[in-house]
């Protein structure tokens, strides 16, 4: 008896393609964009300029690709080890069947947020031109009255006070107090930097100088040193401002935008304050140079005097020896000028008689005879290699039409080049994908390998 299954007709199936483009779609359609963060690895980056990698944590792990037209848009390429942000969408790779995530952005977490958000501020900064060399401001060369931006109770204040006692304490010092560390210390920094160059132009304080800064810390403690606002409230100042922002290993957008960075506040004190006892040596020094020079221009001038007593002579004996030269002068001038005019006219007459000897006015017109006759000559040749040349251009132009490839091409042919210009003449030398172009009677057409038969 015969099975009645046998004339069920089989399931439908589906192409490992639709399989995989159908859970693309599904898993595209299904997830929103969505935010993941994780460890950096397998980073690798083709010729293509698409950055493809993989994202961890834990317990697992995804391939990732962003694409060229979105990596450019970042200031900073991520390495191996990093711990990022993205922002993807869920997708699935049809050509290996793989899970994996579209990037749209990508970002640092954590304190390399701070570092990437630190790195942008200061791109656009340079670009504006705030580091420039030429727009920092010279340091005074003596300072009287120094100002102070920076915590009342920290210990940078002390540090600077110690240093001008000790090198300087004839410096008088206007303490500017503000927070140096949470949410409100850059709008203060900021604001004391503007007070201070206001009280300045309404001429509430004379300031020589002033010093922006705290002790060391991590990049969050000194962060309020690398906020815009704190930037440009510096750049602004009329005031010459040294930074002085944490430790010497310690850099921030202060420090580039200041006239002059100091490693730390007491090295910004050293730089601002003159040692005294230096001061006072340089003082001797001087003074036992002048008495030295002094000396040396009084003994100069006795010289000089004596010799000038020496050589003075009677303004009348002067006057009877400059007359003398005088009339010695006006006659060797007499005589000179009758020479010379002798010599000039004796020059002349010789000049004037080799001029007639050697006219040129024979030569001249039988030059002019020799002229006409050559031009003839030469119309008459050249109208003979003209009419040659034109017979004989006739008949290669007649040569080279019968060899042209636009004949050929006339017929319904085409030249076809590969993108370096080399002509295709072997379907083996091109591959399916490569751009060619068709040079064809009438135009040129650039085409796509489709198939190599």
């Amino acid at each position: 008896m015969p099975n009645p299954f046998d004339t069920l007709a089989p399931p439908p199936s589906l192409t490992v393609s639709q399989l995989n483009r159908q859970a693309r779609m599904l898993l595209e359609s299904h997830f929103d964009f969505v935010w993941v963060e994780g460890e950096v690895s397998n980073f690798t980056v083709p010729s293509s300029g698409h950055w493809y990698f993989s994202l961890k944590d834990s317990g697992a792990q995804v391939r990732c690709a962003m694409f060229r037209n979105r990596n450019q848009r970042l200031r900073f390429t991520p390495a191996n080890g990093d711990h990022i942000r993205l922002r993807v969408r869920v997708s699935l790779y049809e050509g290996r069947g793989e899970f994996q995530l579209i990037v749209e952005h990508l970002e640092q977490a954590g304190a390399g947020a701070l570092q990437a958000a630190f790195e942008q501020l200061k791109a656009r900064l340079q670009e504006e031109g705030l580091f420039a060399p030429e727009r920092k401001k010279p340091l005074p060369a003596s300072i009287s009255r120094l100002g102070v931006v920076t915590s009342p109770t920290g210990a940078a204040i002390h540090d600077i006070l110690t240093v001008l006692r000790r090198r300087c304490p004839g410096i008088a010092v206007s303490l500017f107090p503000v927070a140096v560390q949470g949410a409100e210390a850059a709008g203060e920094i900021a604001a004391a930097i503007e007070r201070a160059n206001r009280w300045q132009r309404e001429g509430k304080v004379q300031l020589d100088a002033l010093i922006v800064g705290r002790g060391g810390g991590s990049l969050e403690d000194l962060w309020a040193f690398n906020e815009e606002v704190v930037a440009r409230a510096i750049a602004a100042s009329a005031i010459p401002i040294v930074a002085a922002v944490g430790h010497e290993v310690d850099f921030s957008i202060a420090d580039m935008v200041a006239d002059q960075r100091a490693a730390t506040p007491s090295a910004a004190a050293e730089l601002l304050s003159p040692d005294q006892r230096e001061w006072l040596q340089r003082l001797q020094a001087g003074e036992a140079a002048l008495v030295r020079l002094i000396r040396r221009k009084l003994n100069d001038a006795r010289t000089e005097l004596g010799h000038l007593q020496r050589r003075l002579k009677h303004p009348g004996a002067q006057l009877r020896e400059q007359s003398q030269r005088l009339d010695d002068l006006e006659q060797r001038l007499v005589l000179a000028q009758k020479n010379l005019l002798r010599r000039r006219r004796n020059e002349l007459l010789l000049q004037q008689s080799r001029l007639q000897a050697h006219s040129p006015l024979p030569r001249v017109r039988q030059l002019q005879l020799d002229i006409q006759r050559l031009q003839r000559r030469l119309e008459a040749a050249t109208q003979r290699k003209v009419q040659v040349a034109g017979e004989r251009l006739a008949h290669l132009a007649q040569m080279l039409d019968s060899l042209s490839p636009l004949g050929t091409l006339q017929r319904g042919y085409a030249i076809v080049t590969d993108r370096h210009g080399k002509v295709v003449s072997d379907a083996g030398t091109v591959a399916v994908g490569d751009r060619l172009s068709a040079r064809l009677a009438n135009g040129q057409l650039g085409v796509t390998v489709d198939s190599i038969d």
